[in-house]
C-alpha cells in the first residue's frame, strides 16, 4: 500500500500542490490551495481507496429540513463527490471515494476540480446556512 500513497503524493506535488502536513503512518496528507476553496483537503489512503474529506461549516444550532433538502439537491449538480454530514449532523463535509487500484492523476485532479466549482457554485448559498 505504501506505493499507492507514494503515487497519490506524487499526483498531488504533479497537480502543483503542496502537502502541507503528512501523517505516513496512516497515510494521511493535507493540502491547500486558498484561491481555489481547498482548505485543509485531507486525503486519505484507507486500504484499497483514497478518501477526500474537506470540513465546509459546521451548523450552529438544529438544522432544518429545508437545508437538508437543499443540500440533497446542491449534491445533484456536484460533477465528483458530494456535501456530506459528520455523524453528529453538525458539520458539512465534502467527501469523495476513490479506488487506489487504478486512480489516475485526471480522476484525482477531477475530484479536486469537483470541489473547488461546488464551493464556487454555492459558497454564498453554503454561508447563508450558518448566518
Amino acid at each position: 500500500m505504501a506505493d499507492h500513497f507514494q503515487r497519490v503524493k506524487d499526483y498531488i506535488l504533479d497537480l502543483g500542490f503542496s502537502i502541507d502536513d503528512e501523517i505516513a503512518e496512516d497515510e494521511i496528507v493535507v493540502i491547500n490551495d486558498e484561491e481555489r476553496g481547498i482548505h485543509e483537503l485531507v486525503i486519505d489512503c484507507e486500504d484499497d481507496l483514497v478518501v477526500l474529506e474537506q470540513l465546509i461549516l459546521k451548523f450552529e444550532g438544529d438544522v432544518s429540513a429545508a437545508v437538508y433538502r437543499r443540500l440533497l439537491q446542491m449534491n445533484r449538480s456536484l460533477v465528483f463527490g458530494a456535501f456530506v454530514l459528520n455523524e453528529e449532523g453538525d458539520t458539512l463535509l465534502y467527501r469523495n471515494t476513490l479506488a487506489l487500484d487504478n486512480l489516475d492523476l485526471n480522476e484525482l485532479e477531477s475530484t479536486i476540480n469537483a470541489l473547488s466549482l461546488g464551493l464556487a457554485e454555492n459558497s454564498d448559498e453554503l454561508l447563508g446556512f450558518v448566518a
